[in-house]
Formats: C-alpha cells, structure tokens, sequence
C-alpha cells in the first residue's frame, strides 16, 4: 500500500466557495474536509470584488482546515466555462533516440503536447487546459496512450481550452491574496463532466447542466470528449428573488422556504403542505401552500429550459441521445427531473457524489475535481507529495481521526477507464506556468 496522495479543491462560485480535502489511497478517495462559505464579491461568475472574494475563500478553507486540523497551502482550482473558447489544436515531433529502439516515452508524448500548444492566440486569451483527443503513430491514429510503442513520428490531435486572461488573473490573484499556491487549474466542467457523466455517456452524446446559484452551466460530452461549453445568466437567485416578491418576505427567508418547501413540478405538488413565511414590514404571519410556490419555481425553471433548448439549436445540438444530466446546487429541488423531462423533452437524471457528507448535487464540481486530478497524476505521475502540512497539534497519519472524520470516508468506484497507473517522468508543473503569468503582472 503506497503513501496516501492528498488534494485539497477550490469551487468558487457566484453564491458559494467551496473547498473540499480528499484523501486517495489505493484508488480509494476519502473526503476528509469540508468547507462551504457564503460568496461575496463575485457576481455571474465573475469577481467583481478581489477583497470579498479573498475573505471568502479564506472562511471555505478556514472550515476545512478545522475540520481536520490540517494547514492548506495548495489548491487543485476549478475555472468556469464563463469566457472559455475550445479550439483544436494538433502538434507533431519526431521519435528521436541514440539506437534504433525507437520506443516512445513520456517524454516524446510531454514534447508533442507541447507543440500543440504553440498555437498563437490573441493578447487576450490565456491557456488553461490541453485535452488530448487521440495520438497517432506513423500511420495508426486513434491511440489513446502511445507510450511503449515503436514509431518515426507521433501526432496529436487536441482540444486547447483558453479563457479571458483578465478572468483568469483576477481569480490567480485572489487565491494567492488568500495565502494559497495552485497545484493546478482545471476547467470545471471539463473535470466535473469527466466523472459525473458514464463512460456510455461520454460516448453516445450527453449534455451535463450545472445549475448554480446566478448561472447555469452547459457542458456537451460526444466520444468521450468535451464539445461544448457555455453560461447562461440565470441560475437559483432568480428563483429566490421572485419568491421574495411575490411572498413579501427577505430573501434569507426566500431561500430558506424554496429549499424545504420548494417543489420544481407543479403537478406533484401538494395542497396540504402549508407553512408559515414572516412578511416584511409586518409583525404577522401569512400562509402559502407548496403548491402556491411551485407555481413560482416551475415557472422561472421552464424560462431557464427553454434559453437551454435555444442554446442547443443555436450550436446544433439537440437530439443527443445520452439525454441529459443535472446538477449543482439548484438540482436538489424536488420534482426538477420530471420538469426537466417535460420542458427538454429527454431522458433526465440527477447526478450527485456519492460520499457522506458531499451528498448533494452542489458538491459535483469540487468533488470530480479532486478526482480529475487524480487521473491526470496518475497518467502523467506528477504528483507533488503531502503538498498540505499538518497542523502543530495533529500530524497526518499519526494523529486518531475524529469521529466526523471516519463517517467521512467512502470507497470510490473504479477510475476512469482511459487512465492508467505509470511509472513515467511528470509533465511539467502547472504551478510553474503560473508563477510566470504572475511575473508578467508584475513586470
């Protein structure tokens, strides 16, 4: 059994920031931390506040160090698809090598990324992931991992992710204000889709939508491969907010009634469910039925479905025939599969991480990142070590886990399949390529 391998992820949010420390050994991922604060200074996924923002990510970090008593200093962090362009990209090099056992390592396969990323792109874009589609050999295409064979040339065929520089240094900036370095950044569809999603669904063709709090993320997976990425500007708030106008209350209160009384399928909804709401302005209580506020959540979700089927047409996507999953935050409400079915006219699940204390749909993205990032150190082996120290009064792996700690743990299914466990040498550092676009602000 080899040392544990610890990741600690940072979701940032226009509602929440969320930071979750995992633990996998053995395949197995342990969530061993949790922290979940409320997000100021970020508005539609953008920072509009760096100050807020910091705080923010201070207090989600502070409650997952807490938990565990152990000191973060790296963070796997999650960019959203706001701003990001996908662009195909293919890089060739030759095999060279001293005998005539031309074998390709990883170092020939870390040479070929590297001229796919020489595309040149505008002052305003920044680079944040490459994801190989396939390799190929002399004349065999379709390779998924070329290491161990023998070639004269080998090509990659890649999608080069790119963001808006200003975006992505506003958040660099953030996370290094709040004291953290950036072990690596991933696109958070890209990461959540990759797990959240079947192999089968990859594959055939599913759309993954990602309700958040102020937007709603579309990410479309075809063989095994992300497609499409997008925002639309409506998420949960809206829905909060129509509640407290029409029922006349805060929007603490707005929020707190659509999460237990709420239901998205007006149909199912109940007459009887009746509950009390404080009005503003008024020392008395009124009464409102489930089924009263259904009306107002279905409502503001058939409006979100229907700028969804506009988006499909618009890329020529619709007719997919993995259907489509849901997730984030605003999935836990009930009755929002059988909504969507009816608006989206296809197959509907909802997808979740499946460890105690993550069960919720909010927890997808920051989850799958750890487990994304995983994959990738496996395939590439570059993973740094312990890069968290623990704290003075609990060292890691000596100290007794607590009992929140232990009910924490959950076996993990298998990995994903294309990724294998080897012995190569790592791919260059992320946290490097940072540093860089950190001494260019400065400079």
């Amino acid at each position: 059994m080899g040392e544990p391998e610890v990741y600690v992820s940072l979701d940032i949010g226009s509602t929440s920031v969320k930071c979750i420390i995992g633990e996998v050994s053995d395949e197995a991922v342990h969530i061993i931390g949790v922290g979940n604060a409320k997000s100021t200074g970020i508005r539609k996924g953008s920072i509009v506040d760096i100050d807020a923002t910091v705080q923010s990510i201070k207090r989600a970090v502070d409650q997952a160090e807490r938990m565990i008593g152990m000191s973060i200093h790296k963070v796997i962090l999650g960019i959203p698809a706001a701003h990001v362009m996908l662009q195909d990209t293919k890089g060739v090099v030759a095999v060279v090598k001293n005998d005539e056992n031309r074998e390709i390592t990883s170092d020939d396969v870390n040479r070929v990324l590297d001229a796919a990323q020489m595309m040149s792109l505008s002052p305003d874009r920044e680079h944040i992931n490459l994801v190989p589609r396939y390799y190929t050999v002399d004349s065999v295409s379709e390779i998924k991992d070329p290491r161990g064979m023998l070639g004269i040339r080998l090509e990659v065929d890649a999608t080069m992710i790119t963001t808006s520089k200003t975006v992505l240094h506003n958040v660099l900036r953030c996370v290094e204000k709040a004291g953290l370095d950036i072990q690596e950044i991933y696109l958070q569809p890209l990461a959540s889709g990759t797990f959240a999603l079947t192999k089968d669904e990859r594959n055939r063709g599913t759309t993954l939508i990602d309700i958040g709090g102020e937007t709603t993320t579309i990410a479309v997976f075809k063989d095994d491969q992300l497609l499409h990425a997008s925002v639309i500007p409506v998420g949960g708030e809206n829905i909060t907010k129509d509640l407290s106008l029409v029922l006349r209350t805060s929007t603490e209160q707005a929020e707190k009634i659509k999460l237990e009384y709420g239901h998205a399928y007006f149909n199912e909804a109940s007459d009887n469910e009746v509950f009390d709401v404080p009005v503003i302005g008024a020392d008395a209580k009124e009464q409102f039925s489930q089924r009263y506020i259904s009306e107002i959540i279905s409502m503001r979700l058939e409006e979100l479905f229907e700028l969804i089927l506009d988006e499909f047409y618009r890329q020529n996507l619709s007719g997919l025939p993995g259907g489509v999953v849901l997730t984030g935050g605003v999935a836990k409400l009930e009755g929002i599969a059988q909504l969507a079915r009816d608006c989206l006219q296809t197959r509907v699940r909802i997808a979740a991480p499946q460890y105690i204390g993550v069960r919720d749909p909010e927890y997808t993205s920051a989850v799958n990142l750890i487990r994304y990032a995983h994959a990738d150190n496996q395939f590439y082996n570059k993973y740094e070590g312990d890069f968290n120290q623990p704290s003075n009064d609990m060292m890691l792996g000596t100290a007794q886990p607590s009992h929140e700690q232990e009910q924490m743990e959950y076996q993990q299914p298998a990995p994903r399949d294309d990724y294998e466990e080897t012995n190569h040498q790592p791919k260059e550092k992320f946290s490097d390529k940072v540093k860089k676009i950190f001494k260019g602000i400065l400079d």
